[in-house]
């Protein structure tokens, strides 16, 4: 009966001890079908699954990202553009514009997005640049210094094939994260459907990406096709305050390329949460100068995870989130020192011991109940071997005291 009351009380007692020690990772979303693939988080832009998101790799239809993001940014939405034969002659996906039609800015960035009109792109282009070949300059030069990606070249608005129109997995996440914080561009990407009036097409488009009805929570962005790219696609979902970017690109089939969509989505949202940095927040760099956080800082980590902060040599904020690192910069200010304040000893100053959010103090608070639950583990276990050695006496001593009975009543009856 105690063996059995024992093990009653030690396993959920084990499990209450070592149950903070035992981290269970995620392994991956698991095989994916797309050549070269990202996951970050939007607001903080940690990656947080990649595969071969480097490699170049054509864009195809992606590319109008950039071109709508410039649209909106550097030109008039209510400009009148009027369209060229140039553009009524684009190949590919169009909305059949006619020559010499007039249409606001606007509506072309819709008919670009929402229908993929590759004639809405040359459009958009000669607008504002008179060629296509000037304004792929704008874009390269837009991605470059406005976005800092540094692995992309565009050479026409709209992603048809050409050797040297190519771009990265991870450059148009970044490009897509920059996009999405504008509120004209995220609304136009989210639009299901819209009634398309012109000269040469009344119709009503549907938007090709198909995960804004098939996926709850997402909010954009675009996908694309030419033979030579495969099939790509840039996603943005948001579900219980966090915002996830996919990009997936050269899968063999739109199916492959959505479903392996779903499964970095999935996958992002069941094992990660958006943290947030207060502004205000002091660090201490490893000679004991103070800096404090100007404004708030995101960070994508697992629930289990701890952050630790530091100052790199070039005053700039390195944050740590379990093993991995990323960089923050031009988000610290140095304080003034105060000649009052007494110099920081060798311990203070260790790189090793700089501040932390969730980090040494919340480690040490976490050991306490653990500690607490060990000595208690200790005193069950003393307790149990001493009723058990007083179960046996007891027992010795009725096995002596029914010896001694036996003796008798055999003496009495010989």
């Amino acid at each position: 009966m105690i063996k059995k009351l024992q093990l009653c009380v030690i396993i959920p007692l084990l499990v209450m001890v070592f149950g903070n020690s035992i981290t269970v990772h995620a392994e991956g979303p698991g095989d994916l079908f797309s050549e070269s693939v990202i996951l970050i988080d939007s607001k903080s832009g940690n990656t947080l699954y990649e595969k071969d998101s480097k490699r170049e790799m054509y864009p195809a239809s992606i590319t109008k990202i950039v071109t709508a993001i410039i649209a909106i940014e550097e030109g008039n939405l209510q400009d009148i553009v009027t369209v060229s034969e140039n553009a009524r002659d684009q190949d590919g996906t169009r909305v059949y514009l006619l020559e010499g039609e007039k249409v606001t800015l606007k509506k072309l960035v819709q008919g670009l997005l929402i229908n993929s009109g590759n004639d809405a792109g040359t459009a958009i282009a000669e607008h504002l640049d008179g060629s296509e070949k000037a304004f792929a300059k704008r874009m390269n030069t837009f991605v470059k210094e406005k976005v800092g990606v540094k692995n992309t070249n565009f050479t026409n608005p709209h992603g048809l094939y050409h050797p040297d129109h190519v771009t990265t997995a991870q450059d148009m996440a970044k490009i897509a994260q920059y996009a999405m914080k504008n509120e004209t561009f995220r609304e136009i990407v989210g639009t299901k459907e819209m009634e398309w009036i012109g000269e040469g097409w009344e119709t009503t488009l549907f938007n090709h990406h198909r995960l804004l009805w098939d996926y709850e929570g997402t909010t954009g962005v675009k996908n694309g096709y030419v033979p030579e790219s495969g099939h790509t696609l840039v996603t943005s979902a948001k579900r219980d305050g966090m915002d996830l970017i996919v990009v997936t690109m050269k899968a063999a089939s739109k199916y492959y390329i959505y479903k392996d969509t779903m499964t970095l989505l999935d996958y992002g949202f069941a094992n990660f949460i958006t943290d947030e940095i207060k502004k205000g927040e002091m660090v201490t760099d490893a000679s004991g100068r103070e800096y404090m956080l100007a404004k708030n800082v995101h960070v994508a980590k697992r629930d289990e995870e701890t952050i630790n902060l530091r100052v790199n040599k070039d005053k700039d904020l390195v944050v740590k989130i379990g093993n991995r690192e990323h960089l923050e910069e031009n988000v610290l200010v140095e304080q003034e020192r105060n000649d009052l304040t007494p110099a920081p000893t060798a311990t203070s100053s260790d790189p090793a011991n700089s501040s932390a959010v969730n980090g040494d103090a919340g480690t040490k608070s976490s050991l306490i109940p653990t500690i607490f639950i060990f000595i208690s583990l200790l005193i069950f276990f003393f307790i149990m071997n001493v009723l058990q050695r007083r179960r046996r006496k007891k027992k010795m001593q009725q096995r002596y005291s029914d010896s001694i009975v036996y003796s008798r009543r055999s003496s009495y009856y010989r």
